[in-house]
């Protein structure tokens, strides 16, 4: 006898709703697919009428997985990233070496992305992978060789080096917010719309802590799903949002949004380059090279750095960092292999 098919849902449509899912908005979705955000929210409504349930909730400003839709995407997640690493391994060009990172879309959009015409021009013969989501993937199980992780440094399974200091500081649009001579921050606070991000709900009382001030009150502040939402509302005019460098520094180099109270203050978390403990140094092998990169910011509470100088030999890859504080423990820390990319990733591309 045989036993009864379990109907597949369509890949399309299996497809649309985990871009969804990965990106936190439709519109993110459609750009990552190069489809329309209609032809995103039809797939997903198509993928929602296949399983008889709904797989995100559009009541609110966004769309948010229903319970429902998380349990879902925990389920096909790994299954769609699997089929992406056996494709790419088949399609990888010989002497091309391939690496998926993983790190938040928010990351990837405002700070790796707009640099990485300048890591595969210094890297041709790296093919490195994104793999931009909210979720925490197991790297082993999920095939990713390096992840870029938020918070304070402390991840079972993985070694983790310092790559960004996140620093927490209230922006909005030009304009939106001057302040008068010598007023009382809360007084100008309390004269504009405050934004809240649901991910971090205390973060207007941790910055004015810092501050030395008492928690403004955030009674008809506008509460938001995603980083990206409120930044994109407070860049509107709309409101005062906290936001968080270095998410936000391509506004603030732009000019579409302002600092109305000046420089950040640390937030306590980072961003740190991680790979599985034990990771072998098999994926980068080059002819000599070298180039030079940008001095790291002095705000970011270490000494400018000068030149970095990566050089890769056929028994492995040595660097020599001349930044201060960073050249002790770099390659015994995540291996000579990934050096290059850490160093890459750290300093900024020119």
């Amino acid at each position: 006898m045989v036993a009864p098919r379990t109907p597949l849902p369509p890949f399309a449509a299996l497809r649309a709703f985990h871009a969804a899912a990965v990106h936190g908005r439709f519109r993110d979705a459609a750009a990552s697919l190069g489809v329309t955000e209609s032809a995103i929210s039809h797939q997903v409504r198509r993928l929602e009428d296949f399983l008889r349930t709904a797989l995100f909730d559009r009541s609110g400003p966004g769309v948010r997985l229903t319970a429902a839709g998380r349990r879902y995407l925990d389920q096909v997640d790994p299954a769609i990233r699997q089929i992406q690493a056996a494709t790419a391994a088949l399609l990888r060009p010989a002497g091309r070496a391939v690496v998926r990172l993983t790190l938040p879309p928010s990351l990837a959009a405002t700070w790796l992305i707009p640099q990485l015409g300048a890591f595969e021009r210094a890297h041709p013969d790296v093919d490195l992978q994104l793999v931009p989501t909210t979720r925490v993937l197991d790297l082993q199980r999920d095939q990713v060789d390096l992840a870029i992780r938020h918070g304070k440094g402390a991840w079972p399974g993985l070694d983790a080096a310092f790559l960004l200091e996140e620093t927490a500081l209230p922006v909005c649009a030009p304009g939106y917010l001057t302040l008068r001579p010598r007023e009382d921050p809360l007084a100008a606070l309390a004269r504009v719309r405050l934004i809240v991000h649901a991910r971090f709900p205390d973060e207007w009382e941790e910055w004015a802590r810092a501050r030395g001030l008492a928690p403004p009150p955030l009674a008809g502040a506008i509460e938001l799903e995603g980083i990206e939402q409120a930044l994109q509302v407070a860049e509107s005019g709309h409101g005062l949002a906290i936001g968080r460098r270095p998410m936000v520094d391509d506004r603030l180099a732009r000019g579409t949004v302002v600092a109305p109270f000046g420089a950040g203050d640390p937030t306590g978390a980072a961003y740190c380059l991680c790979r599985p403990s034990g990771d072998a140094d098999d994926w980068l092998e080059h002819d000599e090279w070298s180039f030079p990169i940008r001095k790291i910011p002095p705000e970011q509470g270490r000494e400018p750095g000068t030149l970095v100088q990566v050089r890769a030999l056929n028994s492995g890859i040595l660097t020599r960092l001349q930044s201060g504080t960073l050249q002790s423990n770099l390659e015994a820390t995540i291996g000579t292999t990934y050096a290059p990319l850490y160093a890459r990733l750290y300093h900024g591309i020119d």
